[in-house]
């Protein structure tokens, strides 16, 4: 077991961000649902209470039975979890007077604390609050103040119980890294000992005891996740790994074979399947997002299951599913809701009998990454963008046609290739293009053209949760127009996608 910091979301928009930087200290940590608390282990050092869009006033706000932690392991209450607990020991939680959003300077820090050892007066943090703490209950000791607002940080007393109103997760909170550091180092004595090496070792070591020597049967994408996820099970259990690769007929143009030419000479058992027509035909006349997707991802496991079946006695399926699709396809009371169908998630119908083992689901794409290089992984997988499992599928706004297929092979080819041409690849997180369902006019020669409008989308990122558009140079983009609508036969205009996520996702359905 891994020294663990638990955190407890209450639905806020930064809970992923409090994980990610736990983890950039080398420390595990776990998200779980506010009313779904795992049993406190002695692997548990600390917990997290994460911001919420509720006020600790509304009857329906969440409210987590802590009786089992306070007092028994530190705890760190941020935003939402510092008034709730302000509110349940009898201090004053009200509306804000002023908007609390934003940049804002602690004004006062108590320079004997932990939680604020190291860091600076005036050291700017990020707000963002519409209630405040106006009265503090007699046993809690104000840390850290702004000019706006007294309450910025308390202690229990007799208690490693913390609360601070800013969110220290936020790039905007300078100094943000060096109070997380100090309760998780300091205060919760977490080690930091999880690395992607001990993470090898130990998974690894897990997956040997769990499958002894059972058959395993894995999808693979020709994606990092899928990879990864190979070369885990590879170790753990070498030839009683089958690995399948399926062509839904929605992959990029050419990604068959380069795919199956990259798991050459990395000693995987890898079969190739053709099945674009049987997706094809599944998805004709079908234009709605989610049965899309659900189409794709039944189809995709009867073609799998039928090549899974010629395979004697396999007794589990491995999948590449990492943690941003488990947090996402948790929808309970209070935290994220779910956004989309993900199509590793969810289990399998019950006519596979086959159990699930899912090696990478604790980690975020980066930590994906990382854990990939030290296995030694090709950097042509390795570096690879991110690709959604339902393929152009889902990049084709409207029902899905071989032509459709077509030509948004070709503008994605020729996009890609030209990021990679112009040293911009390594630059972006994810891109790629989208067929549009609307035509416009154009002019092409001398003769008035009536065609299809792709939009291009290339974003920033680190693990997917959030993204910004990549401000692509002028003179690349004009480029890329260009030979798409002259290369392109049935395309007669380029646009380019500048909304970030939120509030827009990277994929457009």
């Amino acid at each position: 077991m891994h020294e663990t910091i638990l955190i407890l979301d209450f639905g806020s928009q930064y809970t992923q961000l409090i994980a990610r930087r736990i983890r950039e200290l080398f420390i595990y940590c776990e998200i779980h649902p506010y009313n779904k608390i795992p049993e406190i282990t002695s692997d548990i050092k600390g917990v997290i209470l994460s911001g919420s869009p509720f006020s600790v006033r509304q009857n329906d706000a969440p409210y987590p039975e802590l009786k089992n932690i306070r007092g028994s392991i530190p705890i760190l209450a941020v935003c939402y979890g510092a008034q709730y607990l302000a509110h349940i020991c009898n201090g004053e939680v009200l509306p804000s007077e002023i908007r609390e959003y934003g940049r804002a300077n602690l004004s006062f820090i108590d320079p004997d604390d932990t939680l604020f050892k190291g860091m600076t007066l005036g050291s700017q943090v990020w707000m963002s609050h519409g209630d405040t703490i106006l009265k503090t209950p007699s046993n809690f000791k104000i840390l850290a103040s702004t000019p706006e607002v007294n309450v910025a940080g308390f202690v229990i007393e007799n208690e490693n119980t913390f609360g601070i109103q800013f969110h220290p997760e936020v790039y905007h909170s300078t100094e943000g890294m060096i109070l997380l550091k100090n309760f998780a180092v300091d205060i919760c004595k977490c080690s930091q000992s999880w690395t992607p090496d001990s993470f090898i070792e130990s998974t690894v070591a897990s997956l040997k005891q769990q499958l002894q020597n059972d058959k395993v049967v894995l999808g693979l994408s020709g994606g990092v996740d899928s990879s990864v996820a190979a070369i885990m099970m590879h170790k753990a259990i070498d030839k009683n790994l089958y690995c399948i690769f399926v062509d839904n007929g929605l992959l990029r143009k050419n990604e068959f074979e380069s795919v199956l030419d990259n798991y050459k000479n990395m000693g995987l058992n890898v079969t190739g399947v053709r099945a674009g027509n049987i997706f094809l035909k599944n998805l004709m006349g079908v234009s709605e997002p989610e049965q899309k997707r659900k189409i794709i991802g039944k189809t995709f496991i009867e073609v799998f299951d039928s090549e899974a079946g010629k395979i004697d006695n396999v007794k589990w399926l491995a999948q590449g599913t990492i943690y941003p699709d488990v947090i996402e396809s948790i929808s309970v009371k209070g935290p994220s809701a779910t956004i989309k169908s993900h199509h590793n998630v969810g289990g399998l119908p019950d006519y596979m009998k086959l159990q699930i083992v899912e090696p990478l689901k604790s980690l975020f794409k980066d930590e994906v990454r990382r854990v990939g290089a030290s296995l030694g992984l090709k950097s042509e997988i390795l570096n690879r963008h991110p690709f959604p499992g339902p393929g152009l599928g889902i990049r084709i706004i409207s029902d899905i046609t071989a032509e459709k297929v077509r030509i948004l092979q070709e503008v994605d080819y020729i996009f890609i290739e030209g990021l990679k041409n112009w040293n911009l690849y390594d630059k972006v997180w994810q891109a790629g293009a989208m067929l549009l369902p609307v035509q416009s006019v154009g002019v092409m020669g001398d003769e008035r053209s009536y065609e299809n409008v792709v939009a291009l989308r290339a974003v920033a990122s680190t693990d997917g949760m959030t993204a910004d558009w990549v401000h692509l140079p002028y003179e690349f983009l004009a480029k890329m127009s260009n030979e798409i609508i002259n290369k392109v036969k049935g395309v007669n205009r380029v646009v380019y996608d500048i909304s970030s996520k939120p509030p827009a996702t990277i994929e457009w359905e």
